[in-house]
C-alpha cells in the first residue's frame, strides 16, 4: 500500500499542518476563544484538504474526475494517515507516568479520596446514560449497534486518542463506524467543555463559588507534575549516570519508552494466552480485542518502580517524557481527524447528537449536584477540573482549573494529578475502556449495564459516606 518515503513525507506532512494550524488559530479568533489544540485544527485542515471535502467540491465542479478528486493528499499518505493512530497512541500511555515518583495508593487515597470518587463518578455514569439510551432510544429507532453506548466515554473520558486508537478494535468487532463516531463525540466534547466550564466560571464567580477568576488562560503544559521540582542530588546523579554514555538524553528516554511498550506488549501477549488455553476453549473471549495502548500504561508504571529500585530514575527526565508523549498525541490527533469519515457521521447523525447531548448533561448536571457535597472545601475548582476532562481531555481540565485557579491556591491541581493514578489505568483510556466494546459483544448491554451501575453506585456509596464523614468533622469542629 505504501513505501517507507510515503511514511516519510507523511509525517513530513503532518509537521507542516501543524505549523499551518498554529497559523490558523493565530489569526482566527473564535478558535482562539475556544482554545482547540493547534492538532486538533491541524487534523481539520487535512480533512478539508482531503477527498472529503476539497476533492469533493473538485469533482463536483469538473462534472467528473479532477486532479484534485483525491485532494491534496495521495493514497498512500492517508492510507499511513489511517494506521498511526493505533501505533502512536502506544507512545502517549507508556510515557504518562515516566518520570513520576509513584507514592503508595494508601497515601494517595488519603490526599484526594473525594477527588477519585468523583472523577470515577463521571466516568462510570458515562456507560449508565450510554447504555440506557441505547437500549431504550438509539436501537429501537436507529438500529444502531450495542457498541454505540460505549462511545460517551470512549470520547469524553478517553478523547481523540482513545477513540483513533480505539478503531482497529471497532472494526475487529463489526463496528467499522465506532471510530468515526467516537472522534466526532470526542470534538464535541472538547468544545462544549471548554464552552459550558466557560459559563459555569462566570457563573461561580457571580455566584461567589471561586474567589479569582481569569478570562485567559496562556500556557497549557498539560497535567501538572506529581512530583516537586528536581532536587540538586537528582541531577548530580543524573550525571553521574550519564558521564560516559555517548548517547542524547532523547535517545534514552525514547529507548525506556520503548522498553515500557514491550513489558505491556508482553503483559497482554500472557494474557491473551491464558484467555486462550481457560475460558476462550468456551468461546468466551475479551482480552484478544484489547488493544496494546492500556497495558503500555501498565508497563510504564512497571518500568519507572524498577528504575527507581534499582537506582536509574534520575535516567528519566520528565520534561522529555512530556515532549515525547506531545509528539506522539499530535500525530495521534492529525491523524485520526484527517481520517474521519464524514459520511459517517452524516449517516448516523442522530445517533451522535443524542449521545453528544447525553454526555454533555450528564457531566455537568452531576458537577452542579454532587461536586458540592463532595469536596470539603474549593469544590468549584477542584470539581470543575474533572468536568473538563470528562468532557474532553486531561487539558481541557488543566485549563478550567487555570481559569478558577491560576495561581493554585486552593490545591485543586496537586489533587487532580494525584486522581490520575488511580483513574487511568482503569477508565479514560484504560483496560475497562479498551475491553468494554468486547464486554458488550459477548454479554449484551443489560450484564455490562449491571456491571457499571453496579461500580457507579459503589462510588456513589462511596462519595456520600465521605459527605457523612464532612458534616462529622465539621459539627466537631464548628470554626472549620
Amino acid at each position: 500500500m505504501f513505501t517507507l518515503r510515503d511514511v516519510f513525507f507523511a509525517f513530513i506532512l503532518i509537521a507542516l499542518l501543524v505549523l499551518a494550524g498554529r497559523y490558523v488559530k493565530q489569526k482566527i479568533h473564535w478558535i482562539q476563544r475556544l482554545y482547540l489544540p493547534e492538532s486538533i485544527v491541524a487534523g481539520v485542515l487535512a480533512l478539508l484538504l482531503g477527498p472529503q471535502v476539497l476533492g469533493a467540491i473538485a469533482t463536483a465542479i469538473s462534472g467528473g474526475t479532477s486532479i484534485l478528486s483525491d485532494g491534496l493528499f495521495s493514497e498512500p499518505i492517508r492510507a499511513v494517515w489511517s494506521q498511526s493512530p493505533g501505533i502512536f497512541i502506544n507512545i502517549v500511555f507508556a510515557a504518562l507516568f515516566l518520570g513520576e515518583a509513584i507514592p503508595r495508593p494508601k497515601d494517595i487515597w488519603t490526599k484526594t479520596a473525594p477527588q477519585v470518587i468523583f472523577g470515577q463518578t463521571l466516568a462510570w455514569g458515562q456507560y449508565v446514560v450510554g447504555i440506557l439510551v441505547t437500549l431504550l432510544i438509539l436501537m429501537p429507532i436507529f438500529g444502531v449497534n450495542p457498541i454505540a453506548a460505549c462511545l460517551i466515554e470512549i470520547g469524553f473520558e478517553g478523547g481523540h486518542g482513545t477513540a483513533g486508537g480505539m478503531a482497529e478494535t471497532f472494526t475487529e468487532l463489526g463496528f467499522e463506524a465506532g471510530a468515526d463516531l467516537a472522534l466526532g463525540i470526542a470534538t464535541v466534547g472538547i468544545v462544549g467543555g471548554i464552552i459550558a466550564g466557560t459559563a459555569l466560571a462566570d457563573w461561580g464567580r457571580r455566584k461567589g463559588h471561586v474567589t479569582s477568576f481569569q478570562k485567559a488562560v496562556e500556557d497549557l503544559d498539560g497535567v501538572p507534575e506529581l512530583t516537586e521540582t528536581e532536587s540538586p542530588e537528582v541531577r548530580r546523579r543524573r550525571a553521574q549516570l550519564m558521564r560516559n554514555l555517548l548517547i542524547d538524553p532523547l535517545s534514552i528516554n525514547f529507548g525506556i519508552v520503548g522498553a515500557a511498550i514491550v513489558i505491556g506488549w508482553l503483559i497482554l501477549e500472557a494474557l491473551v494466552w491464558v484467555e486462550s488455553v481457560t475460558w476462550g476453549q468456551t468461546g468466551f473471549e475479551v482480552l484478544s480485542y484489547v488493544p496494546l495502548f492500556p497495558m503500555a500504561l501498565i508497563g510504564g508504571i512497571i518500568v519507572q518502580l524498577v528504575m527507581e529500585r534499582l537506582g536509574l530514575a534520575p535516567l528519566i527526565i520528565r520534561s522529555l517524557m512530556s515532549n515525547i508523549a506531545g509528539l506522539a498525541l499530535d500525530v495521534v490527533v492529525v491523524t485520526a481527524l484527517a481520517s474521519i469519515s464524514l459520511s459517517v457521521i452524516g449517516s448516523n447523525l442522530g445517533v451522535f447528537t443524542i449521545l453528544s447531548v447525553v454526555g454533555i448533561a450528564w457531566n455537568v448536571l452531576m458537577f452542579l449536584y454532587f461536586a458540592p457535597r463532595i469536596f470539603p472545601s474549593h469544590w468549584f475548582e477542584k470539581g470543575i477540573g474533572d468536568m473538563g476532562q470528562s468532557m474532553g481531555v486531561t487539558a481541557t481540565g488543566i485549563l478550567l482549573l487555570r481559569m478558577v485557579d491560576p495561581e493554585n491556591r486552593t490545591g485543586a491541581f496537586e489533587s487532580f494529578a494525584y486522581k490520575q493514578l488511580f483513574f487511568e489505568p482503569i477508565v479514560g483510556g484504560g483496560l475497562f475502556t479498551a475491553a468494554a466494546p468486547a464486554l458488550v459483544i459477548r454479554f449484551g448491554l443489560v450484564p455490562v449495564l449491571l456491571l457499571t451501575g453496579g461500580l457507579l453506585v459503589f462510588w456513589l456509596a462511596m462519595g456520600f459516606l465521605i459527605i457523612r464523614q464532612n458534616k462529622q468533622q465539621r459539627r466537631r469542629s464548628p470554626s472549620l
